[in-house]
């Protein structure tokens, strides 16, 4: 899950203790929270458009995908008028943090060939919320100075 460190940082999340991920208007992006997102999943929160570009932390997610009411709220930048409580169009989940992790800029993540075929590093990929395989995902653990078996 990806948020520019001024929109919402990692220490945030960590403020908060949790928080709901809205605003997502991708429908890829909508869909992976929707249909693959689960209570329990651990998802890397990773900082964009930032020097450097970095993993921050795990997450877990604690409430599966439902209507993203910030789509109702005319007052919210992240209004649809095309989106409803009767027919909702955008979707978000909850999540609460988990561990942070030894920052993991996103060159140290292109250099590892461990980590080849992943998403985030693919040309053209942009996508807020997108899907991190089991090995990629102990990888990134194992850089950021932590074994995923112990989360």
């Amino acid at each position: 899950m990806k948020s520019e460190p001024e929109a919402y940082p990692w220490k945030q999340l960590v403020a908060d203790g949790k928080t709901h991920w809205d605003g997502v208007r991708n429908y890829q992006a909508r869909n992976f929270m929707r249909d693959d997102m689960k209570k329990g999943d651990l998802v890397l929160f990773y900082h964009s458009n930032c020097k450097p570009p970095h993993v921050a932390g795990i997450a877990k997610i604690v409430t599966e995908g439902y209507p993203d009411f910030t789509s109702w709220d005319v007052n919210s930048k992240y209004f649809d008028d095309k989106s409803s409580i009767d027919n909702p169009r955008w979707m978000m989940v909850d999540i609460v943090p988990v561990v942070e992790l030894e920052e993991i800029s996103l060159l140290e993540i292109k250099e590892n060939p461990r980590l080849e075929g992943m998403p985030l590093i693919q040309r053209g990929q942009r996508l807020s919320v997108q899907p991190v395989g089991e090995e990629h995902f102990k990888v990134i653990c194992e850089m950021g100075g932590i074994d995923a078996n112990e989360i």
